[in-house]
């Protein structure tokens, strides 16, 4: 495949897209960015036994498609609370459990690796509807070589020929596993999915955003009921504990945005980013004891008929993937900084 440069120039274009592809197999963040490293660590070893029967983007997809298998074969599936149990309601302090949490993907590392023609409506659709946390999270109940043919096929547009030669399996195998694949996806994916605000952010999603980082920033459990509908959900990974119902989200904000309650966890201040396509905020938290808003994770929201149904607030994400700081920047003009720090990203 020629010099260590050439090579390197091939292959580097397609970084990002190998990187989707890996997160929609893995739901990790961190462990995408692992495969494909090892995704481009295989090419490099293997370049010359590349024949060019194939496209270089079709090679590295296979060759991607094979890791993320190796790794699914030796671990366990990536879970959501309200996978694990019931909903359940606030009683004081929780503790955090060591699981295989699933992960949201920044939007700043989406664009421009949308598989296929990126000038193609129908294409985006697909990008958009195959990387909602949604979507992830049902992928994941799949066994790996099933959720392997569900996305060459459906996402990535392989045929069925293409699919089976790559897992090594017949065409009729490999079409029988994408029917079980599909039907375990229709019966996993949120019945009201279709309902949700997608696409570009619209004025009232802005407007409700903003309204949402204001009755956060402010500690106002009355105005975050406001903006929710009365069945809303909440997840927030690493705790198992979740809440299926406006009242028990507010009882438990009472409770941890509360100065004087013992369970108060502080104060926040928030950004708006993207994530999986949907809206989603950017948070910082100044804990009791402390000076500083640092770092505390993202929440993704889901918004339908104008109020939010659901939120899932990850705590343990770092900022760099999101283009921003792990302290909020100080001064007056703190938001300011904030918000062109992440249009910049």
């Amino acid at each position: 495949m020629g010099h260590a440069p050439d090579f390197e120039t091939l292959v580097e274009r397609h970084r990002r897209e190998i990187q989707v592809h890996c997160y929609r197999m893995l739901g990790s963040l961190a462990d995408a960015e692992d495969l494909a490293q090892e995704t481009f660590l295989r090419a490099w070893k293997g370049r010359d036994g590349f024949e060019g029967r194939a496209s270089v983007r079709t090679w590295l997809y296979r060759i991607a498609t094979n890791a993320c298998l190796d790794v699914l074969a030796r671990r366990p599936r990536r879970v959501l609370p309200d996978q694990l149990g019931p909903a359940g309601e606030p009683a004081g302090p929780i503790a955090a459990a060591d699981l295989p949490w699933l992960e949201p993907y920044p939007d700043r590392l989406l664009d421009g690796a949308a598989p296929g023609n990126p000038g193609d409506p129908g294409a985006a659709v697909v990008e958009r509807e195959t990387i909602e946390l949604a979507y992830l999270a049902a992928v994941q109940y799949l066994p790996p070589r099933q959720r392997a043919t569900l996305i060459l096929r459906d996402v990535l547009g392989w045929s069925a020929k293409e699919t089976a030669a790559l897992l090594e399996t017949s065409v009729a195998s490999a079409n029988s596993a994408l029917q079980r694949a599909r039907a375990t996806l229709r019966e996993r994916l949120p019945a009201r999915r279709a309902e949700w605000t997608a696409g570009d952010p619209t004025a009232e999603e802005t407007a409700l955003l903003k309204r949402f980082i204001a009755a956060y920033e402010a500690g106002d459990p009355a105005a975050v009921a406001r903006l929710l509908h009365e069945d809303a959900q909440a997840i927030m990974p690493p705790y198992t504990l979740w809440f299926g119902s406006r009242a028990a989200i507010i009882r438990a904000l009472s409770l941890s945005m509360d100065p004087a309650s013992p369970d108060c966890i502080g104060r926040f201040r928030m950004l708006p980013v993207r994530a999986n396509r949907q809206p989603a905020v950017a948070t910082y938290l100044r804990r009791p004891d402390e000076r500083e808003h640092r770092w505390f994770g993202v929440t993704l929201l889901t918004i339908e008929g104008g109020v939010v149904t659901a939120m899932a607030a990850f705590e343990s994400l770092g900022a760099a993937a999101w283009g921003l700081p792990e302290t909020w920047p100080a001064g007056d003009g703190a938001r300011r900084s904030g918000e062109k720090m992440q249009s910049d990203a």
